[in-house]
């Protein structure tokens, strides 16, 4: 499988889950299709197909080309995927990852962590800490102080690693 399909298939499992990754693999299959040829191909019902082609749509993964039967009169709507929109969609996303990330890094050198040895799930800041008197909210034993410098490498490395694939 291409680079390009597997980035697709994430993407589209981001809107739809598993019902997404079946229509995004039907078009793949059927390159141009009516949603009902779609639903056949995926074996999903009609109406969830549409739901995840107007998600999909809306996030500029899919396009369609509308029809018009002369004898009824009725529009039908054929489906494709947009090549060309996939990059700029994961280059907004991972943007927006990357924000976050440096927000959260930002936050880790700005603070004092502390822990409770008892309870692994307890983490918090001195702030926080010292208004409970350095005691556990969950079990009352000592907090004790706690090295972030882990989370801080590894925080540090994801954006420099986005930050180049961005920079590409």
């Amino acid at each position: 499988m291409s680079a390009f399909n597997e980035e697709l298939l994430k993407a589209s499992k981001l809107f739809g889950g598993e019902d997404a990754t079946k229509v995004i693999k039907a078009l793949q299959k059927l390159v141009e299709a009516a949603d009902d040829e779609i639903a056949k191909e995926a074996d999903l019902s009609l109406n969830i197909v549409r739901k995840v082609l107007y998600k999909l749509y809306d996030h500029s993964l899919i396009t369609c080309t509308r029809e018009r039967n002369d004898q009824t009169g009725w529009y039908t709507f054929r489906w494709q995927i947009q090549r060309s929109q996939l990059d700029a969609f994961i280059r907004i996303k991972k943007r927006r990852i990357l924000e976050k990330l440096r927000t959260r890094l930002k936050f880790e050198k700005e603070h004092s962590f502390f822990i409770c040895k008892k309870c692994p799930d307890v983490r918090v800041t001195f702030e926080e800490a010292i208004e409970t008197a350095f005691r556990c909210g969950k079990c009352g034993d000592q907090y004790v102080s706690s090295n972030n410098e882990y989370a801080v490498d590894k925080l540090s490395g994801t954006i420099e690693k986005l930050q180049k694939e961005l920079n590409n």
